[in-house]
């Protein structure tokens, strides 16, 4: 054996000990692998993950799957939270589950029109709207209880925007890089797309959740996550994210590069991750009075009930300290 080929030998071992040294992690998304879920794959990808201590293996979610119940039965340590209602009703059954970081400053849901049926907020009061199940339930009860929208302008929505798309009259609920692109590929022109957090709804999304016994057990190891993950945010939008879209791509049969750049475009444009308290706390802002507001916000418009130990809901002990920041290139 050559000394060149024996160090390259000793190199790979040493790299399979450091690796098999570091803690396995677990972390579920809330839906199939899209560029949403892009930091977290890019740290993944590049080791930010493994560099400070951890193997991190991102699980997706999906209609047949709840990663949430898998981490509350102790099977996965982290789980990607979709807003804090969500957080608010885990503290109202007693389910000790804790957000530690907001990697959406704003939540990335939108009402759709027509161009010239409603070109401002307060114009789609004249719509009729398709407003799903859920998020007749809570979003649009806040949209009726500070914006006088009404119960009698919803119809439910059956998540196919062919309704839409054959009146004019209608507007739809959506997610801001999902609905927006059908539209624009399938219907052949550009909605006006209004985000509900520009217009107050303040809740964060795409947040990282875990058990309280996690963070009292192993903060190093929540620490190590949280940090590596506002590190891949940094990193997913502004820096090389091809290995990330890659995993992406393989993990999801039906996404398509397009829609991932789209996605990330969106983002970018509506300062979705990177706004607001984000711009000078770092990528993950996670503060008591946004939480607090969006909770005063609930209880207002009757989603939550009065009352509520809402502080248990979430931490800021791990986020807040600006880390990453420095991965953002200069304006």
């Amino acid at each position: 054996m050559t000394f060149k080929t024996f160090a390259l030998a000793t190199t790979a071992i040493l790299a399979s000990g450091a690796a098999s040294a570091n803690e396995k992690v677990v972390f579920g998304t809330n839906w199939l692998a899209q560029a949403e879920h892009g930091g977290f794959y890019q740290s993944v990808a590049d080791g930010t993950y493994a560099a400070c201590g951890l193997d991190v293996e991102v699980i997706s979610g999906g209609p047949q799957v709840n990663n949430r119940a898998l981490m509350l039965a102790g099977k996965i340590q982290f789980h990607m939270g979709g807003d804090m209602l969500q957080a608010f009703n885990a503290v109202k059954e007693g389910i000790p589950v804790v957000s530690v970081a907001a990697i959406f400053q704003k939540h990335p849901q939108v009402i759709l029109a027509h161009p010239g049926k409603a070109d401002s907020w307060e114009e789609l009061k004249d719509l009729t709207l398709l407003i799903g199940d859920n998020g007749f339930t809570s979003y649009y009860q806040w949209m009726i209880s500070a914006h006088g929208f009404t119960v009698e302008q919803r119809q439910p929505y059956t998540f196919n925007p062919a309704p839409f798309l054959a009146d004019p009259k209608m507007g739809m609920q959506g997610y801001l890089s999902s609905e927006p692109y059908v539209v624009e590929t399938e219907g052949g022109f550009e909605p006006n797309v209004f985000l509900i957090a520009d217009a107050g709804y303040s809740t964060y999304a795409t947040t990282i959740e875990t058990m309280a016994d996690t963070i009292a057990e192993k903060p190093e190891m929540v620490k190590c996550f949280v940090e590596g993950s506002i590190k891949g945010w940094y990193n997913y939008l502004y820096g090389d994210n091809q290995a990330a879209d890659d995993m992406i791509l393989a993990a999801n049969p039906d996404m398509t590069q397009d829609k991932i750049d789209y996605a990330i475009s969106k983002m970018l444009d509506a300062g979705i991750v990177d706004s607001g308290d984000a711009e000078s706390l770092g990528i993950g802002a996670l503060t008591e009075e946004k939480v607090g507001d969006f909770y005063a916000k609930m209880v207002e418009a009757g989603v939550i009930e009065d009352g509520l130990d809402w502080q248990a809901s979430f931490s800021t002990a791990f986020a807040n300290a600006g880390v990453g920041m420095d991965l953002k290139p200069a304006e």
